[in-house]
């Protein structure tokens, strides 16, 4: 977990996610899930290169199984932008860098 990711659970995603002012990125992940663990670098780059736009969330899919029912988290990781309390986004697997930062700042000025 970065310094500017926030870790919500199944108990805590309407308030930190769906009640937020700005879009939540939330990024779908596992402990086991090698790709998650290649992306969480880059998504805690994007977390502090977009403080104040964007807000990156961290859901870990093993300990939070309810809220990656409600929303379909079939295959690992996956992100999802969430804006005025809707899903607007997904996406699905690893990417550079470069690619998640151009998808989340797209997805969520949409």
């Amino acid at each position: 977990m970065g310094a500017n990711t926030i870790k919500v659970t199944d108990a805590s995603f309407a308030n930190d996610v769906l009640n937020s002012a700005e879009p939540v990125v939330v990024d779908f992940w596992a402990e086991w899930c090698g790709p998650c663990r290649m992306i969480a670098p880059a998504l805690d780059e994007i977390a502090t290169e977009m403080a104040g736009k964007v807000k990156i969330a961290k859901l870990n899919v093993d300990e939070n199984p309810q809220i990656a029912s409600q929303f379909r988290v079939m295959s690992i990781p996956m992100l999802i932008v969430f804006k005025d309390g809707k899903p607007v986004a997904q996406k699905v697997g690893a990417a550079p860098k470069g690619e998640l930062s151009r998808w989340v700042s797209a997805s969520a000025a949409a």
